[in-house]
């Protein structure tokens, strides 16, 4: 029993890293932490093993669907497959930026 609480815990733990990385950590995001958070506290009081482990392999699973799409969305990025490269340019502008200690500023929005 010990191991499947630690086998949770870590599955939690990379879904709650997915989660913060993909969707974000924004305040009017938060229901989707709530959720998770709700969902294994609720889980966590069963009895049957072969439950436990099928919730825990669908959290697992979930954390590596997420992670996939966000990876193919990049690689489609930087394959430039037809789509809009803006945001993938402020992206990597931004991080050359931050390599050196600054920070780009906001644009002008009239």
């Amino acid at each position: 029993m010990s191991s499947e609480i630690l086998q949770a815990a870590k599955v939690y733990r990379h879904l709650l890293k997915a989660v913060g990385k993909h969707i974000g950590k924004e305040d009017y995001k938060k229901h989707f932490r709530e959720y998770i958070t709700q969902e294994f506290r609720k889980n966590s009081n069963l009895s049957d093993p072969s439950s436990i482990q099928q919730k825990i392999r669908l959290a697992h699973d979930y954390t590596f669907l997420l992670n996939s799409v966000h990876h193919q969305k990049d690689l489609l990025f930087s394959y430039n497959i037809a789509v809009d490269r803006s945001d993938e340019m402020k992206r990597v502008l931004g991080k050359s930026a931050a390599s050196v200690g600054l920070r780009l500023p906001e644009p002008y929005q009239p």
